[in-house]
């Protein structure tokens, strides 16, 4: 099979740190059609060869075995190729056309890797250049949008030109072996079905703990926000992995509309519940182990007095007969203690205890997703007898832990995130991409959020401070502690 990979954006910073690297992870592995033509644009003037230096250059700061020789690179750049546009100038979308209707490849996919507000000037003109044919596909990054009208605008304009078949939203966060497993795990075994319901399950925690601050996208990051970034995309896909009801098949659209019924079940958002169950944070500076981190007002491209939150935490439950009453806890922020990403099913206790059991521990089912790739089984099981010990003592319950590490069991060498998105792409399937109506009961559940905010920062209630290197804001440990639960590092 043939393809043509367009790359717009092509020499920007998600080209050359994501895109590109898994492209050649996909060519090394041999999983790239071999027929196949990459063009990176962009409006700098390069030539094929100049664009092929540069892509060099950023693979010299790859790491360890992911780092491309000499030889592989000279065989991957022989499918990389450049073309200077201007996105606006029709003249250079007809240079496109004339350029890849040169051998008519089997499949065209235009990745969209620039910011969403070109999103509808490029695909009107790829249909007015005649690029909109039913071999082509188009991949459109986060995020779509920065509420509700914003995403149905973008959404109604592509639709437009393209039909939604061939509209592949990507999440990143979908492609991630872990994610694929948690699929697996909940849908290839039956073991754990029964358990996955109200009666059992007292709590679920999702949470995504990022160590590093804004870095370079400051200006971008305070337009966005930590709820627009991740809980509004990432965090609720997670949310539906773990909460969906088992779909009638694999296909796409099966699996995105039992998804949907979950976002679409969603507790709606009160005054009351808006102010009692979502922290808003941004971080300070720094504890003692993050001296001389800045706080988030003082990073460069950040506005005077911004109130752009970096920490989310809240509760939320879906209303339906599998559910209902079991409080979901999302969290995520930047400048937090660990990097670190998980999903904590925590299991009610035995309905009558005959054994003693550690304070506050529980039966915990724990996916890992980053850095580590695993399943965590917490369980208990009687301590080893010593002579001496008393009765009391021998009747005490001691914490187990059965541990699977998916990198060692699997290897090192497996699909990463965008290079599996990449090649669904390229084969047509859209499991791993998000729908229309999925992102706008996204955008739905999240705008009250956001108007609660704006109401707050006019009346001068800023988000909540918390120091760089900690957990967030003390707000987020009393959101879980009300109800006697914790977050898994409290436990």
């Amino acid at each position: 099979m043939s393809f043509d990979l367009v790359l717009f954006g092509g020499t920007g910073d998600l080209a050359w740190r994501k895109l590109l690297p898994a492209l050649f992870q996909a060519f090394r592995h041999g999983s790239l059609p071999p027929q196949g033509r990459i063009i990176g644009v962009a409006r700098d003037a390069l030539s094929d060869g100049d664009y092929r230096a540069l892509i060099a250059r950023r693979f010299a700061d790859v790491e360890g075995e992911k780092r491309p020789s000499d030889e592989e690179f000279e065989r991957f750049a022989a499918l990389l190729q450049y073309q200077r546009m201007d996105l606006s100038q029709p003249e250079d979308y007809a240079l496109l056309a004339r350029r890849l209707h040169e051998r008519h490849a089997d499949t065209v996919v235009m990745y969209l890797a620039t910011a969403p507000a070109l999103f509808t000037t490029v695909c009107e003109q790829l249909g007015a250049a005649g690029l909109a044919t039913p071999a082509t596909r188009v991949v459109l990054e986060k995020p779509l949008g920065h509420d509700l009208a914003s995403n149905r605008a973008i959404n109604a304009a592509v639709r437009s030109v393209f039909d939604e078949r061939q509209i592949f939203r990507i999440d990143h966060y979908l492609g991630k072996p872990s994610v694929q497993n948690l699929l697996a795990l909940r849908f290839g075994n039956a073991l754990f079905e029964p358990l996955w319901r109200r009666e059992t399950v007292a709590s679920i925690e999702i949470t995504m703990a990022e160590q590093l601050g804004v870095e370079q996208r400051g200006a971008f990051y305070d337009q966005t926000g930590a709820l627009r970034d991740m809980v509004q995309n990432h965090a609720l896909q997670l949310l539906c992995a773990i909460a969906m009801e088992p779909p009638i098949n694999a296909h796409a659209d099966a699996i995105r509309d039992e998804k949907l019924k979950v976002l679409r079940s969603l507790s709606t958002w009160t005054p009351a519940t808006l102010l009692r169950d979502v922290v808003r944070g941004q971080y300070s500076t720094g504890t003692t182990a993050c001296e001389g981190v800045r706080a988030y007002a003082d990073e460069d491209g950040v506005a005077p007095g911004s109130t752009t939150e970096t920490f989310v935490a809240l509760r939320t439950e879906i209303a339906n007969w599998r559910w209902a009453g079991v409080p979901f806890y999302i969290r995520t922020g930047k400048r937090l203690a660990a990097r670190e990403a998980h999903i904590a099913i925590n299991f009610r206790p035995t309905p009558h205890a005959i054994y003693r059991t550690p304070l506050g521990a529980a039966n915990r089912l724990v996916i890992h997703l980053q850095p580590r790739d695993g399943l965590a089984l917490h369980l208990f099981a009687a301590g080893q007898e010593k002579r001496g010990m008393r009765i009391s003592e021998a009747q005490a319950l001691a914490p187990v832990q059965l541990d699977l590490d998916f990198d060692q069991r699997f290897g090192s060498q497996r699909v990463g995130a965008y290079e599996r998105l990449l090649l669904d792409v390229i084969a047509g399937r859209l499991n791993l991409f998000v729908r229309a109506d999925e992102q706008e009961a996204a955008w739905h559940w999240v705008e009250p959020i956001m108007q609660a905010w704006a109401e707050q920062d006019a009346r001068g209630e800023g988000p909540r401070p918390y120091a760089a290197g900690s957990w967030g804001p003390s707000a987020a440990s009393a959101l879980v502690a009300r109800e006697g639960h914790t977050w898994m590092e409290e436990c």
